[in-house]
């Protein structure tokens, strides 16, 4: 219980500096370093493309570059069968907790269960993807 405690005091104190302001610190450079900034050049570009839109729904291009050529129907279909698998997971869990014992030493959890449960986000994103291409008109 106690490498657990301090494993939890770690992520928490790991977590927590990043939101710490960055400390100020001030570098003198003497008479023999030369500060150089770092070359760029001009066809580089530094800024990524703006996604920002007026109206009620999102441009195709906020998806990325595979979903934003993806149909509406095709995206509602992984969505679904997304669905399925999270639901599918979840009811084999439930089975599992009834087993006598399985909840004192850990045999309900399976990690096939786990990775099908991932299954839930997955589907809300694809069928938010799914509505924006069919209000665009994919």
């Amino acid at each position: 219980m106690a490498r657990l405690s301090i494993l939890l005091l770690a992520a928490i104190v790991a977590v927590s500096t990043a939101f710490a302001p960055a400390a100020q610190t001030v570098t003198r450079a003497t008479t023999n370093q030369v500060a150089s900034a770092p070359k760029i050049s001009s066809s580089t570009t530094l800024f990524a493309e703006d996604m920002t839109w007026e109206g009620e729904y999102p441009p195709s291009k906020v998806l990325g570059p595979i979903m934003s050529k993806m149909p509406s129907s095709t995206l509602a279909i992984i969505s679904m069968v997304s669905l399925g698998v999270c639901v599918y997971s979840c009811v084999q869990s439930g089975l599992l907790l009834r087993e006598p014992g399985a909840v004192e030493d850990g045999s309900w959890v399976k990690w096939y269960y786990v990775v099908e449960g991932f299954g839930g986000p997955l589907a809300w994103g694809t069928h938010v993807a799914s509505w924006i291409q069919r209000k665009n008109g994919m």
